[in-house]
C-alpha cells in the first residue's frame, strides 16, 4: 500500500533547507486543517506559474507587464544609473526593504564555487549592462554574500564586464556585511550601511 506521508514528506525534503523533521512536521500540519485549506494550497502550487515569469530586464520572477517588465524595471522614478548584481530573488527583496536603494537589479540565479560548480547568468547579464548603458548607467553595484562563492562569482563578474566597463564604476558593498554572511538574512540596518559604504571594486 502506497504511503502518502512518505511520499509528501519526501516531496518536501527536495525544498530548500527543508529536512525529514521540518518536512514531517508540515505532511501532519496539513493533515489537521480542513481540506478546504490543503485545496487552497494545492491549487497555489499548481498554478504558481500561470502570471509569474521571470522578467526581462532584472531576471527575477514575478507578476509582469505586457513588455515583460516586473514592477520594479517598469518604475521610470528609479536611478537608471546604478545596477545592483545579486545572487537570488530573496536578495533583492532584502535589499528593497532597507528602503535606501532606488536603482535597478539584475539576478545572477547562484554563485559559482571555487570546484567549480554553479552558474550565473552571465549572457543575460552581458545583455542588460549593453542595454542600461545606453539609458545612462554609471555604476554596478556587486551585493553578493561576504563568502567565498560571493567573492569567487565577482571575481567572474569582473572578467566577464571587464570589455564593458569604460567609463563604468563597479562597487561592491562596504562594512556592515559580516564575513560569511548571506545577503537574504541580513537585517535592515545592516545592508544600508553596507550599501552607503560600498566601494569601488
Amino acid at each position: 500500500m502506497r504511503d502518502r506521508i512518505e511520499d509528501l514528506t519526501a516531496a518536501f525534503t527536495r525544498l530548500p533547507g527543508i529536512g525529514p523533521r521540518q518536512a514531517k512536521r508540515f505532511v501532519y500540519h496539513l493533515l489537521s486543517v480542513p481540506p478546504s485549506d490543503r485545496a487552497r494550497l494545492a491549487d497555489l502550487i499548481l498554478n504558481i506559474g500561470a502570471d509569474i515569469r521571470q522578467c526581462r530586464m532584472c531576471m527575477r520572477f514575478a507578476p509582469s507587464d505586457s513588455d515583460g517588465l516586473c514592477n520594479y524595471c517598469a518604475d521610470v522614478s528609479r536611478d537608471d544609473g546604478l545596477l545592483m548584481l545579486v545572487e537570488k530573488d530573496q536578495d533583492l527583496l532584502a535589499v528593497e526593504r532597507a528602503g535606501t536603494y532606488r536603482g535597478r537589479y539584475f539576478v545572477l540565479g547562484g554563485v559559482l564555487t571555487l570546484s567549480g560548480k554553479g552558474a550565473i547568468r552571465e549572457r543575460d547579464l552581458i545583455r542588460v549592462v549593453e542595454a542600461r548603458s545606453t539609458e545612462g548607467l554609471r555604476e554596478i553595484v556587486l551585493a553578493l554574500s561576504a563568502t567565498s562563492e560571493g567573492e569567487h562569482t565577482a571575481d567572474r563578474i569582473r572578467e566577464v564586464l571587464q570589455p564593458l566597463r569604460g567609463s563604468l564604476l563597479l562597487s561592491e558593498l562596504g562594512r556592515g556585511l559580516s564575513t560569511g554572511a548571506e545577503l537574504e538574512y541580513a537585517d535592515s540596518t545592516t545592508l544600508s550601511a553596507a550599501l552607503q559604504n560600498r566601494k569601488e571594486t
